[in-house]
């Protein structure tokens, strides 16, 4: 059963922790709650005590014959704060040792999980930024806040992500134990299938899910990388911990990932992106009385966002990661159409899957080759998380000196 530490900072988010402990103790996971003074202002020990089965840690002087500040920290399998409040997380990154959670910090050998809840004013502040990317640069997996509505009518960055995506997040750790590998990396990802318009109703889109996009961003925040994702149009939730930008269009994708560009060290653009659109968006719904029987569209290509980048890039960075979604046809396999695009196209890998019917769009599963220049890479059938892990360890493999 593993063992996890649930720390609580006193911030107003902490009454949101007795989810994260419900759905924690119901999945068979030992949780011990250490909630700080300032935690147990907003909720009190007999919450967190009968939620958990087990006594409230508050105190070093607690049962101090069993050392707790350093035994907790010792044997926990995780230690994950929720919330995580500005002082805490400055006092973490400063190894102050004021209470008994700090303490639990400084000994714990195991992966530790941060879910930042403050004002945005306190998050975006210098202060506050320079302690999370020391703490991300030591290996602590410090999501991101979610945006949205916080204490008053104030909205913006700070609020603490879904519940029950931090219980994924913290899962994901436990699962990826040790899970430091990608620390220090600024990662975007694309995902979701993209739209183009032909009139105010109709597009032109694809199948994809957005899942193996969603999977790899998951995947990369427990392995330690800080990560955007600009997503199209999805059908699964995004997780907790990385930054989103909503886009529909291709153009909209483009210009995200262009702006984005010189900002990270490595790009997966794992989107299923329109390959044309139409030539001319028509203002009103084309009405099927006042039409013909048969209706042409004029197809044009969209911009090659991949092909455009790797020209675009300065050196070896960013690290730029490729996808195709192939059939094979009379000319070719699915793999002589992968080798050819990887040609073509320039990226440092190309993860190449067969979109046959019911192999890959909305499927929990996939198979890969990952394509990289002398190297070729077979995964078999697997979830898109482990799917994803192998994805990362080609991109350590083949990533330029750090």
């Amino acid at each position: 059963m593993p063992r996890i530490v649930l720390g609580v900072a006193g911030g107003i988010a902490a009454y949101k922790a007795v989810e994260i402990l419900r759905a924690l103790t119901e999945s068979g996971h030992d949780v011990t709650v250490v909630p700080t003074a300032a935690a147990l202002e907003f909720v009190g020990a007999p919450t967190w005590a009968a939620l958990s089965g087990k006594s409230v840690r508050t105190s070093v002087w607690d049962d101090v014959e069993q050392v707790p500040h350093v035994k907790l920290g010792q044997t926990a399998d995780l230690v994950l704060v929720a919330p995580a409040t500005a002082d805490l997380i400055a006092r973490a990154t400063h190894g102050i040792a004021d209470d008994l959670l700090t303490n639990i910090l400084l000994t714990a050998h195991c992966p530790i999980v941060m879910a930042p809840a403050m004002h945005t004013e306190m998050w975006q502040h210098p202060a506050t930024q320079r302690n999370v990317a020391e703490l991300r640069a030591r290996g602590v997996i410090v999501l991101e806040p979610a945006s949205g509505r916080l204490t008053g009518a104030d909205t913006g960055p700070g609020r603490l992500p879904d519940p029950t995506a931090i219980v994924a997040a913290a899962r994901d750790a436990l699962r990826r134990t040790p899970s430091a590998d990608l620390s220090g990396l600024r990662v975007l990802i694309t995902a979701g299938g993209t739209r183009e318009s032909i009139d105010p109703v109709r597009f032109i889109g694809n199948h994809s899910s957005g899942k193996q996009g969603f999977e790899l961003a998951r995947t990369a925040v427990a392995r330690g990388a800080q990560v955007t994702v600009i997503a199209a149009h999805v059908d699964a939730e995004p997780p907790a911990g990385i930054g989103l930008i909503r886009v529909s269009s291709g153009s909209e994708m483009h210009a995200e990932v262009t702006r984005l560009l010189p900002e990270v060290d490595v790009v997966v653009m794992a989107a299923a992106i329109a390959d044309f659109r139409s030539d001319e968006v028509l203002g009103a719904k084309l009405k099927k009385a006042e039409t013909p029987e048969n209706v042409s569209l004029v197809l044009v290509p969209t911009t090659d966002i991949l092909a455009t980048i790797v020209q675009a890039r300065v050196g070896e960075r960013p690290f730029i990661v490729g996808f195709a979604a192939e059939t094979g046809d009379t000319a070719a396999t699915v793999i002589d159409h992968g080798r050819a695009k990887l040609a073509r196209k320039g990226c440092d890998l190309l993860v190449v899957n067969d979109v046959s019917p019911g192999k890959a769009f909305g499927s929990d599963d996939n198979e890969i080759v990952i394509m990289g220049k002398g190297r070729e890479v077979a995964v078999s059938r697997a979830s898109k998380a482990a799917i994803s892990d192998a994805i990362w360890d080609a991109v350590l493999a083949g990533f330029p000196s750090r």
